[in-house]
């Protein structure tokens, strides 16, 4: 029987999983661990990590494994990175999944930036000058060099707080699966929710909060537009943080139909 290991918990990871097995493929999807409760695949589930590429490489050489999908999220570089390195080393085949980002479209007022920190130097910048291209006033804040205080909404993941703590003028709503580590500044609101979200639930939450601003990763998918849609309605500017680059060579397909059709071999 044909033997494929699918990294990440991704939704698109689950499709896969569950067509592969349909397809009579005995697949082992390995979960970082990073989440409670995660919503589990089809098939064999491994959960933690390899210890690093040469973990990963000697795995899949001890389990025989016939061909490796990176499904993981998006912005998991490292362990992108890692698959890349044990499959060279292996000459086990590599493909990598990843769900098409989002494209700007009319009425968006989106900002891309290459990095998280990139990101919060962007909102620095807005918070130390009065607006003029970057944020709007929302109706019961002032604004920066007035004695205001910029309000984001800031969805990029609990990991990546720590990057935007500590700005001056800056308060956050901080939007994640699970909790932050502590000790959680004062400028934050933790907000602990999982998607898919809708569009009125958006409209709302950026209005009884008074949002300025929206910070996000471009992870791409259905199950959190709602909130760009809002943003768009609302004439919320967005700072857009793109995805990191894959490693040379390495081939990409965006849908579970073409990574299965591909792993059976």
């Amino acid at each position: 029987m044909r033997r494929v290991l699918i990294l990440g918990g991704t939704a698109e990871a689950r499709a896969l999983a569950a067509d592969l097995a349909g397809r009579g493929v005995h697949v082992v999807s390995s979960l970082a661990g990073r989440v409670s409760n995660p919503r589990l695949p089809v098939g064999e589930v491994r959960e933690g990590g390899f210890g690093g590429p040469d973990g990963l490489a000697a795995w899949l050489a001890a389990e025989r494994i016939d061909a490796l999908v990176d499904a993981t999220h998006p912005f998991a570089a490292r362990m992108t990175a890692s698959a890349a390195e044990a499959a060279a080393r292996t000459g086990v085949p590599l493909l990598v999944l990843r769900r098409p980002g989002w494209r700007e479209g009319p009425g968006d007022a989106w900002r891309r930036v290459p990095s998280l920190h990139e990101a919060a130097a962007r909102l620095a910048e807005v918070a130390a000058r009065p607006s003029e291209d970057a944020t709007r006033p929302s109706e019961a804040s002032a604004r920066p060099g007035g004695g205001g205080t910029v309000r984001v909404f800031l969805t990029t993941g609990r990991r990546s707080l720590p990057v935007f703590t500590g700005l001056p003028g800056v308060w956050l709503l901080a939007r994640s699966v699970e909790p932050p580590e502590p000790p959680v500044p004062d400028n934050v609101r933790v907000l602990l929710d999982r998607g898919p979200y809708t569009v009125e639930g958006e409209r709302a939450l950026i209005r009884d909060h008074r949002l300025d601003v929206l910070v996000t990763k471009d992870s791409g998918g259905p199950m959190t537009t709602a909130k760009l849609v809002a943003a768009r309605e609302l004439g919320l500017p967005v700072i857009m943080v793109d995805r990191p680059p894959l490693p040379a060579g390495v081939r990409l397909v965006e849908s579970a139909a073409e990574a299965a059709a591909w792993a059976q071999g």
